[in-house]
């Protein structure tokens, strides 16, 4: 693990609510990653929610297939392998997925923009388990995004109405057994459109962070606990003082090639009308606004997903 990623506890952000933001923040700020234990996401359900991912991707292709929408851009549902490609990346990524989002209650404001959840009928309790999963996720998420409103200057609670029924989705990924001459790698460089993204630690290593010299280094959250790294909207809305870091998942070595990865990240997102203006404390004579003009949080999701070919 690189040196200057935090391994912090999210207890702490209770007793020492500004401690542990200094502590949090300044990884972010050097790294844009941090890794954090303690965050409330129950053992059982990472565990139950592992097995229902492996319980999915490992039935027939025509059944998954079913649950692709056609034109839907993976929001929801189903992707199939081979479909998205890293921004500038010449191949596709070597995995396939399915998106959970956020269930909205039948004529609320952001429905046209948030399609209703889909759900495999072949995986008992698969609704049940990631439905609590989302929503476990995305309580930790808040915590931590309190500890970056403290490390920032703003009030704690600034960023509460900014994600409040945000555009946030679970993504459940699977990367094949890969072969010898594969085109490509499992998950291409690049960085996460979203504001945060928190990350449960895979079986499988293979993620790896670029640092400010170049070099690869790799990211192994231990069992059980969260990689989280900023997004590149809220690297905007900062004025890239928080930095969205490039990373990767590289094809395993020889003796690991025909074990499957499995990864889940929580994608949390602003909610689509939030403008994403840079904020007044990350603007100085020294560091002058890089985006002048502000974009909302759905404007700029549908930019960057034609970027990656999934709409």
């Amino acid at each position: 693990m690189p040196d200057n990623i935090a391994s912090v506890s999210l207890i702490h952000a209770d007793g020492d609510p500004a401690g542990f933001a200094e502590e949090i923040g300044a990884s972010f700020r050097t790294c844009g990653f941090a890794i954090v234990s303690d965050h409330g996401v129950t053992a059982d359900l990472i565990e139950q929610a592992w097995a229902k991912t492996a319980e999915f991707f490992a039935l027939p292709e025509a059944v998954k297939r079913r649950y692709h929408i056609e034109g839907g851009g993976g929001a929801r549902g189903y992707t199939p392998f081979g479909v998205e490609v890293a921004k500038d990346a010449t191949e596709h990524d070597l995995k396939e997925f399915w998106h959970v989002g956020r269930s909205l209650p039948e004529g609320h404001r952001f429905a046209g923009l948030m399609a209703p959840n889909i759900w495999p009928e072949e995986v008992e309790g698969f609704r049940e388990t990631f439905t609590a999963l989302y929503s476990a996720l995305e309580s930790s998420g808040l915590r931590i995004l309190t500890a970056i409103a403290t490390y920032l200057g703003l009030s704690p609670d600034f960023f509460d109405d900014t994600v409040e029924d945000g555009n946030s989705v679970l993504r459940l990924i699977h990367y094949p057994p890969v072969p010898e001459d594969a085109p490509g790698v499992r998950a291409a460089a690049h960085e996460d459109i979203n504001t945060i993204t928190l990350l449960l630690g895979a079986e499988e290593a293979g993620l790896e962070l670029l640092d400010a010299n170049g070099n690869w280094l790799p990211v192994k959250p231990g069992e059980g606990e969260l990689a989280v790294n900023i997004g590149d909207m809220l690297q905007r809305l900062t004025n890239h003082v928080l930095p969205s870091t490039t990373h990767r998942v590289v094809n395993p070595p020889p003796e690991r090639r025909d074990h499957s990865r499995y990864s889940m990240p929580f994608f949390l997102h602003f909610r689509p009308d939030y403008l994403i203006g840079t904020l007044p404390g990350c603007v100085s004579e020294d560091r002058p606004s890089r985006y002048p003009e502000p974009i909302t949080a759905h404007d700029y999701l549908l930019e960057r997903l034609r970027e990656i070919n999934l709409v």
